[in-house]
């Protein structure tokens, strides 16, 4: 089993010659971020390989143990989450007023892949954490900041987000959890499911950001309301009291992640558990998203994450394993499998798309940077804009790719893939879940759709193919035979991705008038993100290769103006593809009526 190695190398390529981080250092509060770079890297990555990676095989075996109300986790969890929190890693990106560091999201990025990478279920308590700081951190009272905060970065609590319901799942306009008024506070009763370390060893008290409805609430979404509710309450010193009315009542039995909780929390069994609105009332939905959108970024990453960790694992395996001779030999001598092209190929294609995803994602970072810190009131405008529409796009795209990646790790270990023993089997159990928790694929499509272009009448869309275009002509401009080459699939992908998004806007005009078919619209919304990923994963690339070819002569460029053209070659052309889906398939998508689903299934009628 090979141990993890950090990407340092791409990492500084992404965060210094493509994101900009020159750019974002100059933003006020991130000034001395260009000096604790590589510093940062170097240790994160020691962490993440010797401390984080040596539990990820042996916490899969044992898992997550529930007994009489309380969670243990893995044998060596509680330890590694005490030199994580000691050593500040909570605080990377948060306020240096609340104890913090406050580096850029864009180094954050990097540091996050390594945690997931080297341990997706160690790794969910600490990104879950981060959604609930950020809630209290935006929508909170001064009094809730200072009470809360300081301990969930210091890692003396953890925090957690506490939505969803048996009966809702997605639809949290379902939500039912009720919140009663009773003094400075509410009484909750109600139950959570599918909370991720919403019960745990780690520390003695946990901050749950419940979703919850009070006695006026009107029905629906617009009557949902946020409440911290501690594990334990707390004193009039800030120590800790009694225990709060709030338990674990078991834990989730899961395809992967297996040392990481998922609990099912209940409210209010003696009565109430005591919780404090955040914010206004009814105005949950709109917190929620905070915690929610920092945490789907962070799951885009987590995918690409374990699809690279899969990858080096299947390199190492490929480099080792002598199997069958080379195809062009004329005599029988086994090479190591590296040495087909089949596998060269499936190597090929986890390397182009991993790097595509991770520059995606560092780019959205960098721009969400600037739309926290930029004081150019339109430049921080237009950065946002980017970070919401890039946002489900890293989120689904992503992971979707990123388990096709991994299934492919595994397909190069042959029948050892398969066998636990290996270690890639795990990644693919774990990586699966990526697709669904924090807003499913088609949840994340329909907001790109619906909210991020029809709504916006496609106007930050152009704007980001606008900016696709003007690196198509970059690309097309240069001599470099690899660089034009890719130029042009870049430049067929983007105006697929223009002429459908004209197409789309074309049939919301029709909707509007009564004439066009709004389902059958949406049922291209997964075909529609899936476009952008694979288009604005090759505008990085393209980005990458302008970079690259002024400086061919060192191996590391070499390797990037290779990967670029395997990406326009093997992975730009199925944007033609999916444009065919989007703008002809709806119709067929829902042509066959529910009950003709299994006419197949269905018994001979005997006459």
């Amino acid at each position: 089993m090979s141990v993890y190695q950090a990407p340092l190398r791409d990492f500084l390529f992404n965060i210094t010659e493509l994101a900009g981080l020159d750019d974002v250092a100059k933003l006020p509060g991130y000034e001395e971020a260009t000096d604790v770079v590589e510093p940062v890297l170097e240790e994160a990555a020691n962490f993440a390989s010797n401390v984080l990676d040596p539990l990820n095989a042996t916490g899969d075996r044992e898992g997550a143990h529930f007994d009489n109300g309380n969670v243990t986790t893995p044998k060596g969890f509680k330890a590694a989450f005490k030199q994580f929190a000691d050593a500040g890693w909570i605080g990377l990106p948060m306020p240096p007023e609340y104890g913090g560091q406050g580096l850029p999201q864009l180094l954050s990025t990097a540091v996050l892949e390594m945690w997931q990478a080297s341990n997706m279920a160690f790794s969910n308590g600490p990104l879950l954490n981060q959604g609930a700081i950020e809630a209290i951190l935006l929508c909170g009272t001064e009094e809730q900041k200072q009470r809360y905060i300081p301990k969930l970065i210091s890692g003396e609590w953890t925090g957690t987000m506490d939505l969803t319901e048996p009966q809702a799942g997605s639809d949290l306009a379902q939500v039912r959890t009720k919140a009663v008024p009773s003094g400075d506070h509410y009484l909750l009763t109600g139950q959570k499911i599918f909370i991720t370390y919403g019960d745990h060893d780690y520390t003695d008290n946990i901050v749950h950001l419940v979703l919850a409805r009070t006695p006026t609430a009107p029905e629906g979404v617009k009557g949902i309301s946020l409440f911290i509710v501690p594990k334990r309450l707390l004193n009039a010193d800030g120590s800790l009291g009694e225990h709060n009315d709030v338990k674990c009542a078991g834990i989730e039995h899961k395809l992967g992640i297996h040392a990481s909780p998922t609990c099912t929390m209940n409210y209010g069994e003696k009565g109430g558990a005591v919780g404090y609105l955040v914010g206004k009332e009814n105005e949950g939905l709109k917190y929620m998203f905070i915690m929610m959108n920092a945490a789907r970024f962070s799951v885009g990453v987590q995918g690409y994450s374990i699809a690279d960790r899969a990858f080096q694992a299947a390199l190492s395996y490929a480099r080792e394993r002598v199997q069958s001779k080379d195809i062009a030999a004329k005599e029988w001598t086994p090479v190591r499998i590296i040495e087909h092209p089949d596998v060269r190929r499936m190597l090929m294609d986890c390397k182009a798309q991993i790097e595509a995803m991770r520059s995606l994602a560092f780019y959205t970072a960098a721009q969400l940077d600037h739309a926290h810190a930029n004081p150019d009131e339109k430049a921080k405008a237009e950065a946002l804009a980017l970070v919401e529409l890039f946002t489900p796009i890293v989120k689904a795209w992503s992971t979707e790719v990123s388990t096709q990646i991994v299934s492919e790790a595994l397909q190069c270990f042959g029948g050892m893939g398969f066998i636990e023993e290996t270690g890639v089997a795990q990644y693919y159990r774990d990586v699966r879940i990526a697709q669904i928790y924090e807003g499913t694929t088609g949840i994340q499509s329909n907001d790109l759709l619906g909210r991020k272009f029809l709504k916006d009448n496609g106007k930050t869309a152009m704007k980001a193919i606008g900016l696709m275009q003007a690196t198509v002509k970059e690309l097309a401009a240069s001599s470099n035979e690899d660089v034009s080459a890719f130029g042009a699939q870049l430049g067929k992908a983007v105006q697929a991705l223009a002429e459908t998004s004209h197409w789309l806007g074309a049939q919301g005009l029709q909707i509007l008038s009564g004439k066009g078919d709004l389902r059958a619209m949406f049922a291209g919304a997964v075909p529609y993100l899936m476009l952008w990923g694979y288009t604005a994963g090759g505008w990085m690339m393209g980005r990458a290769a302008l970079v690259a070819e002024k400086k061919a002569d060192d191996a590391f460029y070499k390797a990037k103006l290779a990967t670029a053209r395997y990406y326009g070659d093997h992975v730009l052309p199925k944007t033609s593809g999916y444009k065919h889906e989007i703008t002809v398939g709806g119709a067929s998508t829902l042509a066959i009526q529910e009950d003709e689903l299994d006419l197949d299934r269905r018994r001979l009628a005997l006459v």
